[in-house]
């Protein structure tokens, strides 16, 4: 539950409702995290247009870098959040070969 938490706003652990019940706390957090994923995608499209005058050409690709790493990191999130929700609701995977 502290993993699911660690990836929410810090006031979110506040709220008793959340975290007396993990799969709403799981429920939850998979929106956050994906409105987050959704925010960095477009951060990475508009960056361009945004800044291209504001900073220097170097700082721009370090900024891109920067948001596609995020990207990443967000990504790999919003699947273990889902696996986190889907397992507390009894969903069960089946091996692959």
């Amino acid at each position: 539950m502290s993993w699911l938490l660690d990836h929410c706003p810090s006031d979110y652990r506040g709220y008793p409702g959340w975290r007396k019940n993990p799969v709403a706390l799981a429920w939850v957090a998979v929106r956050h995290i994906d409105a987050q994923l959704e925010a960095m995608r477009a951060a990475y499209r508009e960056v361009r247009v945004d800044l291209g005058d504001l900073v220097s050409t170097e700082a721009l690709t370090q900024i891109q870098s920067d948001l596609e790493a995020e990207g990443l990191r967000l990504r790999a999130s919003a699947r273990g959040a889902r696996l986190v929700y889907d397992a507390l609701r009894g969903k069960r995977y089946i091996p692959r070969l």
